[in-house]
């Protein structure tokens, strides 16, 4: 099992709505505050453009308005393909003008999340985190990374849940594992639940950032989604070469 992502920034997003569905123009029409329908609206532009590169679908804007992010009771995002339930599993994830999205077969729980790294005081760990994450920090050199390394991996396991911060932040442990890490820059961690059941994800720091994803059942670490014009390029350029060494 392989878990795929996509990161885009506001800039990233077309500045029309057509690649939205008539339920989605509708949905966004009727949130009030600016912020939340950007936050909301990029969300979806990353979510459906993850979808068509991780379904090689085109993203033209047809084929966008074809995929429709719904969401679930939990408020958890489903994926519609054609208006009938699309073989995939997402999470989706905003922070600062960025948004994150997962993708894994159906089936397969998942959850992303994005956190700024910045400082908190004694009062956010000692109330969000358990004894043993509290020792974790007080023993590290880098306290403001690990406390959004953590925190920011318990959202992504509540997400994979179907929870999402209904439950206290303390049901679940998160155990980071510096020592395994790819050449991308992604580390292990596990997250354990108070019920034993235990989620094997990655986390990854770029300047400010840390993105953490987590799944069950355990997936290598995740493969970078890519536009459709950098895939046509790609294939283009294998074509050409393949011409050359002919």
């Amino acid at each position: 099992m392989q878990v795929y992502w996509l990161e885009q920034g506001e800039a990233d997003a077309a500045p029309e709505n057509d690649w939205l569905s008539a339920h989605e123009v509708l949905l966004l029409s009727g949130m009030r505050f600016a912020k939340r329908r950007a936050d909301w609206r990029l969300g979806r532009w990353t979510a459906k453009h993850a979808v068509a590169g991780y379904l090689h679908l085109t993203d033209q804007t047809y084929s966008l308005q074809e995929i429709e992010i719904r969401s679930l009771s939990s408020g958890a995002p489903e994926v519609f393909l054609a208006n009938r339930p699309a073989p995939v599993t997402i999470s989706l994830s905003h922070r600062d003008g960025i948004a994150v999205c997962a993708v894994a077969p159906s089936k397969v729980a998942l959850g992303c999340d994005l956190e700024i790294i910045e400082p908190h005081s004694d009062a956010f760990l000692t109330d969000y985190f358990t004894a043993e994450e509290q020792a974790l920090v007080a023993r590290s050199a880098d306290r403001d990374l690990l406390l959004a390394l953590l925190w920011s991996a318990k959202e992504s396991a509540l997400k994979a849940l179907g929870t999402g911060l209904r439950l206290d932040t303390r049901c679940v442990v998160v155990r980071p594992n510096d020592a395994s890490f790819d050449s991308a820059g992604w580390h292990a961690l596990q997250v354990r639940h108070s019920s034993g059941r235990v989620f094997y994800g990655w986390w990854q720091q770029t300047g400010e950032l840390v993105r953490t994803l987590v799944s069950d059942p355990a997936s290598p670490p995740p493969i970078l989604l890519r536009s459709q014009l950098e895939r046509t390029a790609g294939r283009f350029h294998q074509l050409s070469t393949a011409i050359l060494l002919a």
